[in-house]
């Protein structure tokens, strides 16, 4: 294979660290986009996939869309590279150590004819390649116009002297997908290969803006202040002399004000433009209030014509950190963030203005103000949005260097890289009110390339903190240069706390990633935010992470020989894992090696941005409305926010009890600023329709909806269910069950090994001791304990079965590894054709962390819908119910299991006090069941042993029946795959349970 002489480069970019780039323009935050003088060259594109950068092209060209992911597109494949995803965590996908690169290298091909307009002769041209991963080089009429490497910041070339206007042009990019530079990607991703981000032609005069930078901060009063410094340039290196710079700001009947400062003699080329502004009563901006105002900066020629215009959105708003505070226009402000990769089931990392804004919707819906751009900046529509929407932001540099975590931060010959990713990210994101933070990066240890890059930064943009998690080291009172703020990942609840409150703490800590999303997954973290709310010197986090980066997948007949799904799918993209023939892809499913299997899918939505269960738990936590019930019987309701009142919301009241519908009433929210409370009676009309007090338990419901539309949300959308308890249960399970009618009791019947037979059931009630595993379980390798123990096939034997009237008990014993597990069932029939089933379950010490202790049976065929009273709708369990709000609910039993990328414990309800299953044309012939106090439930039509079994949802076949699990006790969710296990209060351990339960087949309660 010969070297490609069309790459004809003075050096071989993809394999030198300390060259981030030739001929590359500096970065900018003048948007050029979208202009007049714009020629788009997004869409269909020739290309050829090759096996390294020395090999030619040759042989037919294929088509593909760019911006796009060879990795995720069909094309023909001439060479036989046969490059598809790959998922790692943080290994790389080679053994090399940094610098070298494996042997097959893909490299795309991508070519194109382009029409420069003729009018644009004697204007300045320049290419702008939006992202490509991960060494880029373009050419233009077969001459090399520049090259560059960082796969998540755009690329631009000067290539003025290689088009030809008025005639049609080729222009080629070529994309090495190995580089040296993929040693500081190394990020918890997919790995792809292509340009991800929009390509177009741009033209200016030859007098033009080469960047703004805008500072826009408050004063006392509630005056806001702008300056902003314009950066003219020419191409012929001198500026005219006589050039000026003009400003208006929306708002302002006069223009900005400024002063041009002329070339300094010793740099002639060099000018800069001063402009300010001070606007009384300005409108601040802040992620509740996102206040903005259009700024347009003009460059005018001498004799007054302009000869380059540009602007951008101003916010109003200051950062700083006082003390162990970060504070947002003098405010402490609680940071609720979420860590959010740029990622698409079907396209990879391409991703337009649509996707962008679908996912910061549903981040403002459930309560999020923050997001980190983990772990590389963004498209920069992101931030235009986030500063719309309201969004504080750490914008994050594209540096991790996880697979050679230490040695790389030491590296001399990386310290170009990580200086210039950090300020090529400033440059570009400088003027964004959203951004609030600077990253350096992640999980690439600490060295002196992180101290060379925070010391630019610093001097370069001092309006706001900094921070980077590896700077913190096992000290965190050290004193240290690259963060400003502690940003730990994944510490416990404790050691957060005790830091807090021993005296050492002297910034603000704010977790960079907490939470861990993957699966069934986010126990404690209600816990969490109470910890938070209750310790000066808590600030917030980031949860891990928002998406579930499954990538849809046309089945094959084989395992890993389906291709993605690509580009413009849709209708198995529309029904996700419904679709016959899709899923939901994960490491190892392309055939990748290595891989990291589903650690990918460790999100806060599923991959077709499904909201899990957990998002609802996090939306409660963050509630802008609080309530508390005082002593006095009256309700005191709190506005949560920073800097909002409470009249963009609207409310109603509901009254829920167990026995009866809910019944509503209109609630008129006082007016209450930040911070403020007020006392509410329960509204009459609730009180008036509350049964007497035998008659049970009574909840205090308010649905708070925004009353007007949001730029993130429709008029009508629910905000936050607070909800108060306004009287306990009192009453005896025979009670609640109705067991006292004049019908004579059914006997109980067992069959010879003590098994139940009932007319309802399809299989009898045993005792449960185990779950599916969820992630959790698997990598924080407790299910591997409970396989040891014996604990999924557990194996019964009957001991004794004593019968007395209407009383039948049965001893059992289940056989485990740490020695058996007495059970006793005693059933007894009573009146109204009600059975009464105690449990006793005897655990050994040997049993120290159980996944659950109850009973599980199978209903009748058909019985498929459920009501039932408890927490809901969502999925809840025992360390994670905040966000399921005690009431009746009722849905079909499919609908109650949440579809996570691997199979799993699923489907659960907790707190729940009695539910039935009814077939949809029910007479009368279902089953109820009561507990003797609220207990976790699960209703599925998928056993333990299916859910264990299964890789993916395809692999699943739904029983005819549902399977039910009544838990005496069941193990919280924690989030052990990637951070603290299930807190001890949540744990199930040896000891004597006890619970009960009546089964009764018939009508649904009330």
């Amino acid at each position: 294979m010969t070297r490609s002489r069309a790459l004809a480069l003075p050096l071989r970019l993809w394999e030198s660290p300390d060259v981030s780039g030739w001929r590359r323009l500096p970065l900018h935050a003048v948007p050029r986009a979208g202009q007049g003088e714009c020629v788009d060259l997004d869409g269909r594109w020739r290309f050829q996939l090759l096996p390294g950068p020395d090999a030619e092209p040759g042989g037919s060209w294929s088509q593909l869309e760019v911006p796009g992911c060879w990795t995720m597109q069909d094309f023909d494949d001439v060479h036989g590279v046969g490059d598809l995803p790959q998922y790692t965590n943080f290994r790389m996908p080679w053994p090399e150590p940094p610098p070298h690169l494996p042997p097959v290298n893909p490299t795309g091909v991508h070519e194109r004819e382009i029409h420069v307009p003729a009018h644009w002769a004697g204007r300045r041209i320049v290419l702008h390649v939006g992202a490509a991963e991960s060494a880029l080089i373009a050419h233009i009429n077969g001459e090399p116009v520049g090259a560059g490497k960082d796969a998540h910041l755009a690329s631009e070339f000067d290539v003025t002297g290689a088009v030809r206007t008025g005639q049609s042009n080729t222009v080629r990019l070529t994309v090495v997908k190995w580089s040296d530079a993929t040693y500081v990607e190394d990020q918890d991703h997919w790995w792809h290969g292509g340009i991800t981000r929009s390509v177009f032609l741009y033209a200016t005069d030859p007098l033009y803006l080469a960047d703004l930078r805008v500072t826009a901060d408050l004063a006392e009063g509630g005056t806001g202040r702008l300056r902003v410094e314009a950066d003219p340039r020419h191409t012929d290196g001198l500026l005219p002399v006589g050039w000026y710079v003009s400003g208006q700001l929306e708002g302002l009947d006069e223009p900005l004000t400024g002063v041009a400062t002329p070339p300094h003699p010793s740099s002639p080329w060099q000018g800069r433009a001063l402009l300010t502004a001070t606007v009384p009563q300005v409108r601040p901006w802040s992620a509740e209030t996102p206040e903005l105002y259009e700024l347009t900066v003009r460059l005018h020629h001498p004799d007054g014509t302009i000869a380059d215009q540009a602007g951008c959105r101003v916010g109003f708003r200051t950062v700083e950190i006082r003390g162990r505070d970060l504070l947002v226009n003098g405010e402490r402000v609680f940071i609720r963030g979420v860590n959010r990769h740029d990622f698409h089931p079907l396209t990879g990392r391409v991703l337009d203005e649509a996707d962008l804004r679908a996912d910061l919707t549903v981040i403002k819906r459930f309560g999020f103000n923050a997001v980190r751009t983990s772990h590389y900046p963004n498209d920069p529509a992101l931030l235009d949005l986030a500063d719309e929407l309201g969004l504080y932001v750490v914008d994050e540099a594209d540096i991790e260097s996880h697979g050679h975590y230490d040695e790389i931060a030491h590296e001399p010959g990386y310290r170009a890289a990580f200086l210039e990713r950090v300020a090529r990210m400033a440059s570009r994101d400088k003027n964004h009110p959203s951004v609030v933070i600077w990253s350096l990066g992640n999980e690439s240890g600490y060295g002196p390339n992180h101290d060379a890059a925070a010391g630019w930064l610093r001097r370069y943009d001092p309006t706001r903190p900094l921070q980077y998690e590896g700077a913190l080291g096992a000290d965190w009172a050290r004193p240290g240069t690259a963060t400003d703020i502690i940003c730990p990942m994944y510490a416990p609840i404790d050691t957060i706390v005790a830091h807090a409150t021993s005296g050492d703490q002297t910034r603000p800590l704010i977790l960079c990633e907490y939470s861990h999303a993957m699966g069934n997954s986010n126990g404690s973290l209600a816990d969490c935010w109470t910890a938070i709310e209750s310790t000066p010197g808590l600030q917030g986090g980031f949860v891990w992470e928002f998406w579930d980066h499954g990538i849809l997948q046309r089945v094959a007949d084989q395992p890993g020989s389906g291709r993605p799904a690509g580009p413009g799918t849709t209708g198995g993209y529309a029904a996700g894992v419904t679709a016959p023939g899709y899923r939901w892809a994960y490491g190892g499913d392309f055939g990748d090696d290595p891989h990291d299997g589903a650690f990918c899918a460790d999100g806060l939505v599923l991959p077709d941005r499904t909201p899990k269960p957990a998002m609802y738990e996090h939306r409660e936590i963050a509630a802008p409305v609080r309530l508390r019930r005082l002593d006095s019987g009256d309700v005191l309701i709190t506005n949560h926010q920073h800097f909002r009142d409470l009249t963009w919301l609207t409310g109603e009241w509901r009254l829920e009890t167990p026995d009866a519908d809910a019944v509503r009433a209109p609630a008129r929210l006082p007016h209450l600023g930040p911070g403020e409370s007020a006392t509410l009676p329960v509204p009459a009309e609730l009180l008036a329709r509350l049964p007497d007090a035998t008659d049970g338990e009574a909840w205090l419901t308010l649905r708070v909806r925004t009353a007007a539309d949001q730029v993130w949300a429709p008029r009508g959308t629910e905000v936050c269910v607070p909800q108060v308890r306004l009287r306990r249960e009192t009453r005896g399970l025979l009670a609640r069950a109705s067991a006292r009618e004049e019908r004579s009791a059914a006997p109980v019947c067992v069959d010879d090994q003590g098994f139940l037979v009932h007319p309802r059931l399809a299989a009898p009630p045993v005792l449960s001791l185990w779950r599916a595993p969820t992630d959790n379980d698997r990598l924080g390798r407790a299910a591997d304990r409970w396989e040891e123990q014996g604990l999924p096939s557990a194996a019964r034997s009957l001991t004794d079965i004593k019968r007395d009237g209407e009383r039948v008990v049965v001893r059992a014993e289940y056989l485990t590894a740490a020695g058996p597990v007495l059970h006793e069932q005693v059933l007894t029939a009573l009146a109204g054709g009600v059975l009464l089933v105690e449990e006793t379950a005897v655990i050994p010490e040997g049993l120290d962390d159980l996944p659950r202790v109850g009973t599980v049976f199978t209903a009748a065929a058909g019985l498929d819908r459920a009501e039932w009273f408890g927490h809901g709708p969502q999925e809840t369990y025992p360390d994670r119910y905040a966000g399921g709000p005690v009431g009746h609910y009722g849905a079909p039993v499919r609908e109650l299991f949440t579809p996570y990328v691997r199979p799993q414990e699923s489907g659960g309800r907790h707190g729940v006090r009695w539910f039935s299953l009814t077939a949809d044309d029910d007479g009368g012939n279902g089953l109820t069941v009561h507990l003797d106090t609220p207990r976790q439930v699960g209703l599925t039509h998928f056993t333990a042993t299916d859910l264990a079994a299964a890789r993916h949802h395809d692999e699943l076949t739904a029983q005819p029946c549902v399977t039910v699990h009544l838990d005496a006790a069941h193990r919280g969710l924690g989030t052990a795959s990637c951070g603290p296990d299930t807190l001890p209060a949540y744990l199930v351990g040896p000891g004597t349970y006890r619970w009960a339960w009546t089964l009764r087949a018939g009508e649904v309660p009330a």
